[in-house]
């Protein structure tokens, strides 16, 4: 299906990774979600099957990414739950006609364009790329925009699953290991480091600089 758009929802970063506080700084916070945003953007810049990319956002970094690269900002919701950022961008975007929407988050840095396309390759009304513990939604391509009710969360994989069923479609279910691996808890760090798609990312750079493999295994 041609057509999609990525919305992108991106919180203010200075105060992001909250649930890493107890291992982290907030300076390694902050540095951490930039890095990790900035990989996720540069996967969708080079996705050949996008037609458009929006990010939902008040974040400075994150405008000046967007408006650098010709993409759309949008400000309604940005403030909101992740899944009303979705939803305000969606909406918006369904108004204009727009066929249907992929969304997924900032924190998954060892996702690449190739996943993506896959994701969009295989969809048909509503695919889903589940997150590696099955709880989260890490991608959701949804046709059209507004076709299935979606709540973000922990545990959003299967009622997400309910959702397109109670809409009367059949999901489509794709597993991706860069894009399943997002990064809110310690564990989640001990878990990128150990996925060979990590190497190479400026995500692990980052994590060997600031000496994550040497805390984790204290």
């Amino acid at each position: 299906m041609t057509g999609i758009w990525a919305v992108i929802p991106v919180k203010e970063l200075a105060g992001a990774k909250q649930r890493l506080a107890a291992f982290l700084t907030q300076t390694e916070r902050h540095r951490l979600a930039i890095t990790m945003l900035e990989e996720v953007l540069d996967a969708l810049a080079n996705a050949r099957r996008l037609a458009g990319i929006a990010l939902v956002t008040l974040d400075p970094h994150a405008t000046e990414i967007a408006k650098t690269r010709g993409w759309r900002v949008i400000t309604e919701g940005a403030r909101t739950s992740h899944t009303g950022a979705v939803d305000a961008g969606r909406t918006i975007l369904a108004a204009e006609g727009i066929p249907g929407i992929l969304t997924l988050p900032g924190d998954i840095p060892a996702t690449t364009a190739a996943e993506i396309d896959a994701a969009l390759a295989a969809h048909t009304k509503f695919t889903i790329v589940p997150a590696h513990d099955e709880q989260g939604s890490n991608t959701v391509i949804v046709s059209p925009p507004l076709a299935v009710q979606l709540r973000f969360g922990d545990n959003s994989y299967f009622p997400h699953l309910d959702a397109a069923r109670a809409a009367g479609i059949t999901p489509t279910i794709i597993q991706q290991p860069g894009i399943a691996m997002d990064i809110d808890h310690p564990a989640d760090l001990a878990a990128f480091l150990r996925l060979p798609q990590s190497a190479g990312t400026r995500t692990r750079a980052l994590l060997e600089e600031m000496k994550i493999p040497e805390r984790l295994g204290g």
